[in-house]
């Protein structure tokens, strides 16, 4: 073992237990609680994720609470978070959880359902003191500026460096902090863009910057560019009630939330005021909806009448949400 990893370590843990931030999950070393934070944190910032957790911990406190809930009950808990499949995943695992105990070792964990490589290194890690290297975008970032990596990390041959100078860098005394250390450097020092290098604790050993590198560093490819979408939303309401329609069981991670109908779902509607326009992105996906109040006899086939009452408590898509936060306005 080198003085620098040595070094590495020290400095890392040192500046972690006195700079870090005071977030819900770092106050336990509960798996389970663990684990729905790490779930949340897939594809979603921090500050984002701080209130559905404490929602998502009073209406769901453990595993049994969550696995005798509905899945349409769990959907509505994880509303506004995206990319469904978390939630739908999370509830099946907890399934298993309630019935067998939270797994203790990282190949149970990784079997569970939605679960990959980075999440069960940071539960078995942070959890249970296992020593599992995380490897996430953050994670990347620093090792990639660390080691001087010039390689899109994307590419095979990059991974595999990364990959393995996390293993070589992971400290097995401290690994759950010593892997949240790092996670919170790129998070809050090593930033995509003007990293704040005079406060890294290992500035002085980071390749990238004592090449003059850490601007253009990591090297990613291309950017694809964004697919514009335009949707028409109808608004029809009627005493007291919003008319909806609820996507079927094979439409994917959306299956089972409910949207405001389309304007090409329903010509006969007559069309009224413009209330207004909304935008939500998804990956590569740019949706700009326009948002229109209508009016329309019976409910046709496939629609259902709603009271507005127990619009809070349904699954429903971001970009009706924000609709509906539109037209209240």
């Amino acid at each position: 073992m080198t003085r620098q990893i040595l070094i590495v370590r020290s400095r890392l843990e040192r500046w972690y237990d006195s700079a870090k931030r005071d977030l819900p999950w770092r106050r336990t070393r509960d798996p389970y609680r663990i684990w729905v934070s790490e779930i949340m944190l897939q594809q979603t910032r921090v500050a984002a994720a701080v209130p559905y957790f404490e929602r998502f911990l009073k209406r769901f406190p453990d595993a049994h609470a969550l696995a005798a809930a509905a899945e349409s009950e769990v959907l509505a808990a994880w509303a506004g978070l995206g990319y469904y499949s978390r939630a739908r995943n999370l509830h099946r695992a907890a399934k298993a959880i309630a019935a067998g105990g939270f797994p203790r070792d990282y190949d149970a964990i990784l079997a569970l359902p939605g679960i990959g490589a980075y999440t069960a290194a940071a539960i078995a890690s942070i959890a249970f003191d296992l020593p599992h290297a995380v490897v996430d975008g953050n994670v990347i970032r620093v090792l990639a500026r660390f080691s001087a990596e010039e390689a899109p990390v994307s590419s095979a041959a990059a991974k595999s460096r990364l990959r393995a100078l996390a293993d070589r860098l992971l400290d097995p005394r401290r690994p759950g902090d010593y892997n949240q250390a790092l996670m919170e450097l790129g998070a809050t020092v090593c930033l995509p863009r003007n990293p704040l290098c005079t406060a890294c604790p290992i500035a002085t050993l980071c390749e990238g910057r004592s090449r003059g590198l850490e601007d253009r560093l990591p090297v990613k490819a291309p950017r694809v560019k964004p697919v514009v979408i335009a949707r028409e939303l109808l608004l029809i309401r009627r005493r007291g009630r919003c008319l909806l329609w609820q996507r079927p069981a094979d439409s994917g991670q959306m299956a089972g939330f409910w949207e405001l109908p389309d304007a090409h779902q329903l010509p006969q509607a007559s069309k009224g005021e413009l209330l207004g326009m909304v935008r939500h992105s998804i990956l590569n996906h740019r949706y700009v909806a326009t948002l229109i109040r209508a009016e329309v006899g019976r409910a046709p086939r496939g629609f259902v009448w709603v009271p507005e009452a127990r619009l809070d408590a349904l699954p429903m898509s971001t970009l009706a949400r924000k609709a509906l936060l539109a037209a209240a306005r």
